[in-house]
């Protein structure tokens, strides 16, 4: 892994995620600050589950995103306990099985984004450093989301301290604000459709963009997608794009 792990910092940039040769042996995780952030990098999850990487999933457990007309009662654990459901259902259609997707309770703002504390730190590293993931996959800290600019920051102290080489994709939001584009994953119509299928699984993100924004929770992420396209100038009608970060065994962050 640590031959790959250079050759990975050694290739031109951006590069097509396509086009590297990744173990099998390779773990793969995906954190996100709130259900759907998985779906959100699906098309390259797809990648590694056909090259039978073994794929986890540690979602923060948060009622934030749904509107109070969507769930009854409307309290925050409501509205968590629906979102739980929601991102099951979607990582069931991924194929991805149930012991591979975990929901981690941590400290909260009244608005139920994740909050920078010792606690949260303690629950991502023991979370982490039981399944030492080779490659994890989160939004980028660059964001307007609060969660993500805290789970980023959670993570990156956390990296620092795992004492083994780990590389961290960090993936293009509708909220991102400015990232450096170093890897893609590019994918045509069917993969869009397919994508789109898992990402209206959020029903609740799906009728609150639709109510917000006047198009559907799919139609938000795909259209970055197919920003992101047109911005690297390929043929391909859609990209999900990272910018890459190396943590070394020493803790030192390597861009």
């Amino acid at each position: 892994m640590k031959m790959q792990l250079a050759n990975l910092f050694k290739t031109t940039r951006p590069f097509s995620i396509r086009s590297i040769d990744f173990p099998a042996t390779s773990k793969v995780l995906v954190l996100g600050p709130h259900p759907d952030d998985f779906d959100a990098v699906g098309v390259t999850m797809r990648i590694f589950q056909h090259n039978d990487n073994a794929i986890y999933v540690a979602v923060v457990r948060t009622g934030s995103g749904v509107e109070d007309a969507y769930c009854s009662p409307a309290t925050l654990e409501a509205k968590a306990a629906l979102r739980e459901e929601e991102q099951r259902q979607s990582c069931r259609f991924f194929g991805l099985a149930d012991e591979c997707l975990t929901f981690l309770d941590m400290e909260q703002d009244d608005a139920a984004q994740p909050i920078d504390t010792p606690v949260n730190l303690d629950t991502l590293k023991n979370y982490v450093l039981q399944r030492r993931p080779d490659l994890v996959f989160l939004p980028h800290g660059n964001d307007t989301n609060s969660g993500h600019r805290i789970v980023y920051a959670l993570f990156q102290r956390m990296a620092r301290e795992a004492g083994y080489p780990v590389v961290a994709f960090l993936s293009k939001d509708p909220k991102t604000i400015a990232m450096r584009i170093d890897a893609f994953t590019a994918y045509e119509d069917a993969e869009a459709r397919w994508k789109g299928q898992l990402l209206r699984f959020h029903g609740s993100q799906q009728q609150r963009n639709l109510n917000t924004r006047n198009h559907g929770f799919d139609e938000r992420i795909l259209a970055v997608d197919r920003q992101t396209a047109q911005e690297l100038g390929i043929a391909q009608p859609y990209a999900e794009a990272f910018e890459l970060e190396f943590y070394d065994p020493s803790g030192t962050p390597h861009a």
